[in-house]
C-alpha cells in the first residue's frame, strides 16, 4: 500500500511528518530523513491498531474525488 505523508517544518526547527490517509497519524524528528522513519514507524503501528478494532484502514475522505 502506498501512502501520502507530508512534512513540514514547524516554528521549532523540527520536521513534522503527517499520513492524512490515516486520521491522527503524525510524527516528527530533528531532519526530513528522521521524520520519515518516525512516520513510516507510525504508520505501521496505526494501521495494527486499526486492523485490531476492525476500522477501515484509511480515511476515505483522504482521498480527491
Amino acid at each position: 500500500m502506498k501512502l501520502v505523508v507530508t512534512i513540514e517544518r514547524d516554528e521549532d526547527g523540527l520536521y513534522v511528518a503527517e499520513c492524512p490517509a490515516i486520521p491522527g497519524c503524525v510524527s516528527q524528528g530533528k531532519t526530513r530523513e528522521q521524520a520519515l522513519k518516525n512516520i513510516q514507524e507510525a504508520i505501521a503501528l496505526c494501521l495494527e491498531v486499526r486492523r485490531q478494532e476492525g476500522l477501515p484502514l484509511t480515511s476515505s475522505s483522504a482521498w480527491p474525488t
